[in-house]
This record gives C-alpha cells, structure tokens and sequence, in this order.
C-alpha cells in the first residue's frame, strides 16, 4: 500500500503538477489514513495491507475517525479527496477493479467568503518594498505580478523569462493538471518586472544556467515559503493589523475584477480553475459589498434598523 502511495503521490507531482503545498497535504492525509488502516482498523503494520483490503466501510470509518478526533470538515473533505484520489489512480493503474471510495459524500463544510483586501490596503503593500537594491526591485515585481495576476504562488515561482512577454504584457503559465494558460498583466508590474530585469543577471548565481524569474539571496529558484516571508516582511512594513498570506493576493485579484463588472467566465480563465463553481465563491464577495452599500446609503434600508 505504501508503494501505492508513492506511485502516486509522484504521479501527482509530475504528471498532474500538483503545488509543493498540495502535496504535502495529500501525503500527510494518506500517511493517516494508513497508520488509521493499521492500528484502529486492520490491526496490523500498516505497510503490510494490500489495497484490495480497503473497502468502503475502511473509508468511512477514516473519515468518523477524524470526526471523533476534531478533525474541521473542511480538513476532512481534503482527506477523503486523498484517499479517493489514491483509490481512483489504483483503479486506473489495474491495481483494483472497483473503486470503494465511490458514492461516499464529502463532509460538507460551512462556506468561507475568501479573504482580499481593500484597494488602499494593496496599494499600500505593492509599495512597501522600498529602496532601489537589487532584492527591493525584486520584491516589488513579485508582489506586482501576485497582484496583476491572480497567479497561485506555485505558478509564480515556476515562471522563467521565457514564458513572459514584456512588450505585450502577458505570460504563459502551466497550472494544475499541466493546464497552459495565457495572462495579461499591466503596466506597473511590467516597469517592475524590467527594473527587476535589469539587475536580474548580477544576482545569478556564478556559472549558473538559471531562467527563473524570481531569485533568491543565493541566486537559485525562489521558493514558496520564501515568496511567504517576502510577503510578511512588506506587511510588516504597512500599517495592516491582519496577516496577509499570498493566497490573499490572488482572491483580491479576483475580487476587484468583479467589483469592476468581469465576467465571471473570464475570471475562472485568468484564475486557471477547472469549474466554474470554484470562482463562483467571489459572487458572495461583491453581494456582501453590495449589501453594504445599500445598508449604508438606502434610505429605507437606514430606517429598517
């Protein structure tokens, strides 16, 4: 079973393009579900059960195991999209026949309005990083682009200057599932990106073949985690009370478009989502601004309180 979830952990890594984030997730949540299989249900060593000994029954008892522990829903849901993933690549693989994990419902969890910011919040943020050194320059394009393009932080630190076109201010990017999609982004980013561009070489690393956009301190690829603490430095550096993390960036990307009248069709393309319901969450963004400003300037919505 272990020798599964390798496979196919790996299969989502290469072949589905799943996020650093994502797969870390997945193989917590699988390495749970077999110490779950081992010592709560078949009790035995977990790296001896077969995969044919996972039936539905196994699945469902996983997921009341995590309830009984406090497990979130949301957190559940995730588990069960690991472990049914898992069973799915099984079927696929000729490993099972049946797929046990079909016909399970996810846990419902409650709806979460995403997380932006206001337009004077980002604007402070995009003009945090201050000075004209070479990393300052490099912090600014960053957060310019995570804000122009509603690209996940995953995309983002994968881009090399291929895949941009300054003079046309769009780029290509490859999402979840190797998905290629094209995205336009606007002038300040663009003057970053070529003020970045300029002193971009004498950060390279000696004899280094790099094309990543975004270098480190070192001169190598920049990662996740530190686009995440480039983003906590610049909030230190504004007068916002909350954490930004850079998810943030790409729900306020969205959000703004939508206050602006975007089509929401287009929206789902820029933002690179399989379903239509997924973007559809930013509809409950612009309804609770709607709300606001009818509460706040209707006279008769005033006198109702």
């Amino acid at each position: 079973m272990r020798t599964l979830v390798f496979r196919y952990l790996e299969h989502l890594d290469r072949e589905r393009n799943y996020s650093p984030h994502t797969l870390r997730a997945y193989a917590g949540d699988l390495d749970r579900f077999l110490d779950f299989l081992g010592t709560g249900y078949l009790g035995r060593d977990p790296g001896a059960i077969r995969p044919e000994e996972v039936d539905a029954a196994a699945v469902r008892a996983f997921l009341a195991w995590l309830a009984r522990r406090g497990t979130s829903r949301q957190s559940q849901g995730r588990a069960l999209a690991a472990v049914r993933g898992l069973l799915r690549y099984a079927c696929r693989s000729g490993v099972l026949t049946v797929d046990p994990s079909r016909g399970i419902r996810t846990p419902k969890a409650p709806k979460r309005i995403p997380e932006h910011l206001r337009p004077g919040e980002i604007e402070n943020l995009l003009e945090a990083p201050a000075g004209d050194e070479p990393l300052a320059r490099r912090d600014r394009a960053l957060l310019e682009l995570l804000y122009a393009t509603g690209l996940r932080v995953s995309e983002l630190v994968s881009l090399d200057w291929g895949d941009l076109d300054l003079g046309h201010r769009v780029l290509r990017v490859v999402g979840k599932g190797r998905k290629e999609r094209m995205v336009p982004f606007g002038r300040p980013a663009a003057e970053a990106l070529a003020a970045w561009r300029e002193v971009w070489p004498e950060r390279l690393a000696p004899g280094s073949e790099e094309e990543a956009v975004f270098l480190n301190a070192r001169g190598g690829r920049l990662t996740d985690r530190s686009v995440r603490r480039r983003l906590d430095r610049a909030v230190a550096a504004t007068a916002l009370a909350r954490g930004v993390h850079p998810h943030v960036l790409r729900h306020t990307f969205a959000t703004h478009l939508l206050e602006r009248g975007a089509d929401l069709r287009a929206i789902q393309e820029l933002l690179g989502h399989e379903s239509l319901s997924t973007t559809q969450r930013y509809t409950h963004v612009d309804l609770e601004r709607l709300l606001t400003v009818h509460r706040e300037a209707h006279p008769r919505a005033r006198r109702q309180e």
